[in-house]
């Protein structure tokens, strides 16, 4: 089964949760992130390659791709909420980018200013395929939001140069960070082109074959960049081994995920594409494996990628909580991949994974204000993580303001005779079905209520089959269709399946049971032994020493007898259900200055649990998700 997204131009939000998060992306986050990219010499990098301002090139190879993905998210902005404050900023931002494009085609600052003999000589670390892909995706994005084809045009130029330069029977080359092959797929259905179709094929399945494009590379003693960091990432006893870039076996070969996490989750994404486009079978089989191995090392926040030594993964059940690394970008990457792996599955396990990644372990990396964020994503903290305005590498605030802006794409889908709806988010969507328009509301309280009432308004009487996603934390549920009860059943890939011929405002209610839960973790996790975690619908929650002065979190225990209660608070953090109930806790005090104790006291205590996302956004203190 394959199925298409609804695209984000024609879905509106309109709710409680995410309406004010996306005007805060349009009034807050885009300006503070074209000031910081203004202010780093990130914009005046592609003036300076353009010839119109004089100057060296400053900062990271690969910030430009900060910028392309800044241009993405205020482009879907336009659409959800226009900002003639920044609307004509961005306009210039475009220009200077396409002025700096080369005669050829080519489009990279660092290269043009820096090593322009140098290009495509280092592919595993210089990042340049990664910011052409991230070029792309901005192309793209304002092409579909604003109509105009100017930065669709750039894009294409160089697309057609990397095409002219890789490929079969051409120079062999792949992406030491990938994205572009996700990227060309985008490209290629938005203007029709094949080559590029085939381009993000190549990418994809000649990953892995030996010898590798990168062990080549590191026989080049002149390899821009240096071969210091292409060593130390790439080699093992001086031997190559591939994992940190997953090029250690075939895409069709591989069952873990390995190396790099951001990487990973973009590779697996447009390997997803590149099966459905294709049919590729062998690539389908690969990426089953693979999330089965994924479920073995995600968060339960939707994190991955435990690791701050290779920014990625270790083994199975490796989930610290204090050092968790789980990266921003790896959690948008991830939700990148379990979306396609939906449309190219229909299975509702991969929007449940994706949707507790967008409600806790994305959402988390930016303040509640949008203007400071997080690169790292621990589960524990005892004080000392905080978020910052900005990063020297700032991949992540840019990735979080075009998820939040682009959030519409993923609520909905279709097949030709079907409609499927994936995220409870108020507002509308138009789709047509069977020739025949429809539009679709959904209004609701979600995250904080399961309460979902859907108006189905078909231009004319149309029959087609309306899929409701029932999300793994609920284990009940009931529905009506205009008031009248239903028998419900839940099909084998997580929908609920309503076959019927639609009317003009038929309604469907349907209420989600969201108790508060508590969860385990598999045994094999071992610094999770013997502790719970507190989950309520989709969210994840936390404690924090601002709403529990007894604090002392690595020892707080929650009774399984205890009472547990939601409540809203529409004053706390933006409104946010906090979850309360009763607990004990270890008073540090009593060992005086003993270092261990025969007969310790336990102290009885009110504990407040908030959603994980919200976690530092008040005073500095300890944080846990995982208690006793």
């Amino acid at each position: 089964m394959s199925l298409k997204a609804i695209p984000f131009n024609d879905v509106t939000i309109n709710d409680r949760f995410w309406s004010p998060r996306q005007a805060t992306n349009s009034e807050k986050t885009i300006p503070h992130e074209l000031e910081q990219c203004r202010t780093t010499g990130r914009i005046s990098n592609f003036a300076k390659a353009a010839g119109i301002e004089s100057g060296n090139f400053e900062g990271i190879f690969f910030n430009d791709s900060d910028v392309h993905k800044l241009v993405e998210a205020a482009s879907y902005t336009l659409q959800t909420h226009p900002n003639p404050k920044w609307e004509s900023e961005l306009d210039e931002v475009i220009d200077t980018i396409a002025k700096s494009q080369q005669p050829d085609g080519y489009l990279n600052s660092y290269f043009t200013l820096v090593e322009p003999e140098k290009r495509w000589q280092n592919l595993g670390m210089m990042h340049e395929l990664y910011c052409a892909g991230h070029l792309f995706e901005a192309g793209v994005a304002h092409y579909q939001a604003t109509g105009q084809q100017k930065l669709l045009d750039v894009a294409c130029r160089f697309a057609d140069l990397i095409d002219k330069t890789f490929g079969h029977e051409k120079r062999a080359g792949l992406p030491g960070h990938q994205g572009i092959e996700l990227a060309l797929v985008k490209l290629a259905r938005v203007t029709g082109e094949a080559r590029y179709m085939s381009l993000a094929d190549y990418f994809v399945t000649t990953r892995g074959q030996r010898p590798s494009v990168f062990e080549k590379e590191l026989e080049n003693p002149d390899l821009p960049g240096g071969l210091g960091a292409y060593k130390h990432h790439y080699t093992r006893d001086d031997k190559y081994e591939g994992t940190y870039s997953q090029d250690h076996l075939p895409m069709h070969e591989q069952t873990e995920c390995v190396g790099h996490a951001v990487r990973a989750m973009y590779l697996y994404a447009g390997a997803a594409d590149i099966a459905a486009e294709t049919g590729n079978n062998g690539i389908a089989t690969a990426l089953d494996a693979l999330w089965q191995n994924v479920e073995k090392r995600l968060y339960v926040t939707g994190g991955v990628g435990p690791s701050g030594h290779n920014e990625g993964f270790t083994q199975d059940y490796e989930l610290p909580n204090f050092s968790a690394y789980a990266e921003t970008c790896a959690s948008v990457g991830l939700i990148f991949w379990a979306h396609r792996m939906f449309l190219l599955k229909g299975d509702s396990r991969y929007v449940d994974v994706l949707e507790t990644a967008l409600y806790n372990g994305a959402l988390s990396g930016v303040s509640l204000e949008g203007t400071d964020f997080f690169y790292q994503n621990p589960l524990a903290s005892r004080g000392g993580r905080h978020r910052h305005a900005w990063f020297g590498c700032a991949c992540c605030p840019p990735n979080i303001a075009r998820l939040i802006g682009s959030l519409g794409q993923y609520i909905y889908a279709q097949s030709e005779a079907d409609l499927w709806v994936n995220l409870y988010v108020g507002g509308t969507a138009d789709a047509t079905v069977a020739d025949v328009p429809v539009k679709l509301t959904q209004e609701t309280d979600y995250p904080w209520s399961g309460d979902v009432k859907i108006t189905i308004e078909p231009e004319k009487p149309v029959k087609f089959n309306l899929n409701l996603r029932i999300p793994d934390w609920c284990g009940k549920f009931d529905v009506t269709i205009n008031g009248e009860t239903q028998r419900a059943t839940v099909g084998t890939n997580g929908y609920l399946s309503i076959d019927r011929t639609w009317n003009a405002d038929d309604s469907i209610q349907l209420n989600l049971d969201m108790p508060v839960e508590r969860v385990y973790a598999h045994p094999y996790v071992r610094e999770n032994l013997g502790r719970i975690a507190l989950q309520r619908g989709p969210l994840v929650y936390c404690f924090e020493d601002a709403d529990n002065p007894d604090g002392a979190f690595e020892t707080l225990s929650l009774a399984k007898s205890g009472y547990m209660e939601a409540v809203f608070d529409s004053t706390l953090l933006g409104g946010i259900t906090l979850i309360r109930g009763t607990g004990t806790v270890y008073d540090p005090t009593d060992w005086d200055n003993n270092l261990y104790l025969s007969e310790p006291n336990l102290k009885q205590t009110d504990v407040t649990a908030i959603p994980y996302y919200a976690w530092c956004n008040r005073e500095a203190g300890q944080m846990a998700v995982w208690v006793f």
